[in-house]
Order: structure tokens, then sequence, then C-alpha cells
């Protein structure tokens, strides 16, 4: 049973989407790296049986000894299936195609929805101690993006700029509210994250206005550009702030870090009162 009080500093934000290529894995791996160039430890979570943040951060597949399906199916504490990434300070708990199998293991399990809840909030993480968890979930609406929404404080959803963006969200809404309402009444909405935009294009700039009129202060004052530097970082198995850190990208999730931050102060070294 998880105690409440060492976690207290500690933000769990699960990105998702349900619908792929709007930039979800890439802004998990690139927040991460930017709140710890910021100062934050971070525990980055790949819920995704693709495994694209653990290859990202440069997790070969042969070194995934333990995965997020352990973590899952087998209880295995976080402390022992995070791995140091190359970036100081960034862990992750990676995942392969074992992933794929979880839903239909997981159907039979009365804790089926609480598993990743028990595992971030619970004292498995007392030895990474990290102020921010970033969970990646899976382009689907998934028991595993079930069991990120009912472990998560908050959910950031990218949305990319493009004609029918703003139509995928209300699945992805409907389904926090059902989780909020019978597992996790504290579940908010972290912000909606405009991603792969493109400033000279009418249509991103359309949408852009669309979803700050429709969806007001929830939408990021950060925009994530579409930008080469951000596509071709993945390849060099590198967040964009290492692989090029003047670049627009790197400049912008930089930014989305510190709004993240102006949000949820980091606490851990601030002194407790006895």
């Amino acid at each position: 049973m998880s105690s409440g009080l060492f976690a207290d500093h500690r933000r769990i934000i699960a990105v998702a989407n349900q619908k792929g290529g709007v930039g979800k894995t890439t802004t998990a791996i690139n927040l991460s790296a930017a709140l710890v160039a910021l100062g934050a430890r971070v525990l980055l979570v790949d819920l995704d049986p693709q495994g694209n943040a653990s290859t990202g951060l440069g997790i070969l597949p042969a070194d995934r000894k333990l995965t997020t399906y352990d973590l899952l199916i087998d209880e295995v504490p976080v402390s022992q299936v995070a791995m140091p990434s190359a970036t100081p300070g960034l862990w992750i708990c990676p995942a392969n195609a074992d992933l794929s199998s979880a839903d239909m293991t997981l159907v039979a399990n009365e804790k089926r929805s609480f598993l990743l809840h028990d595992a971030v909030r619970g004292a498995g993480l007392d030895g990474i101690d990290p102020d921010f968890v970033i969970i990646d979930c899976p382009p689907s609406l998934s028991l595993l993006t079930v069991n990120a929404l009912v472990a998560c404080h908050s959910v950031l959803v990218p949305l990319q700029a493009e004609f029918f963006a703003l139509e995928g969200l209300s699945q992805l809404m409907l389904t926090v509210r059902e989780v909020r309402q019978a597992a996790n009444p504290g579940l908010r909405i972290e912000g909606i994250l405009l991603t792969m935009a493109d400033s000279r294009n009418r249509l991103s700039q359309q949408v852009e206005a669309d979803a700050r009129r429709t969806l007001g202060d929830l939408v990021f004052k950060t925009v994530i550009p579409r930008n080469v530097r951000v596509s071709e970082a993945p390849s060099f198995a590198l967040p964009v702030t290492d692989y090029d850190p003047a670049s627009r990208g790197a400049e912008s999730y930089r930014m989305l870090a510190q709004e993240i931050l102006l949000r949820h102060p980091l606490q851990r070294n601030l002194p407790t009162e006895v």
C-alpha cells in the first residue's frame, strides 16, 4: 500500500492521444529531457508496445531485460525495471512487443486498471525519487491507456495542427471523464499541445485559432513547430534538446517544460516542516 508522504512532490503526467502520428512519443521524450535540463529528475514510462520512447533514448531491444510488461503483469518494482538513459537525471521503464498481449492478460485481473497506479505511486520509486513521471501511452484507448489515466494526476494531449484535429479529442475527453468518475477523481487535463505546426501555413494558423477559441486556457502557450531536427533526433537515440540544443524544436520543448514547471515547481529541495 502506498504512502502519500514520500511522493508529495511527484507529478505524474500521461501523454495520450488515441490517434497516432501526432507527436506523442516525441513529446514524451523531449519534454522529459527538457525538464531534466531545467533541474528536474524524471522517469519516463514507455507504455507503448512499439517501444519507440525506449528506442529514442538509446535503449537497445537486447538490453530491455525487464520492461513495463513485467511492471504490470508480474508487479516487478519500478526500481528494478527502470534504466538510466544517456541523459543524466532521466530514467526510463522500457517497453517491447510483449506489452501488446498485456490487455488480454490483464482482463482477468481484478486490479487490472490500478496496476500502474500502484507501481508509480508506491514505494518502488524511492531509489529514483523523480520529480516527474511521464507516461507515453499507446495510440489507442486500451486498458494500457486506462492504467495510465488511473495512475496519473493529469493528461497532456498532443494535437497535430491539421484538418479534423479537434474531432478526435471528444472520445479521449469522454474516457477521461469516465476514469475521473470511476477511479481517479483528481484526474485533470494538463493541457492541449499543438504539434507539427507551420506558422507559414494558413491551415496550421486556423487550427491553432480554432483550438484556442474552443478550448481556451487548456491550450499551452507553447506550440511545437514542424522541425527537421526533432525528426532526426530519434535516429541518433537522443532527445532533440541534446541532439541540437539550438534548434527551434529544442527551444520549443524547453518552453513547454518551463510552462509545466510554472504550474508544478520543483519541491524536492525545499525544507520540510517538522
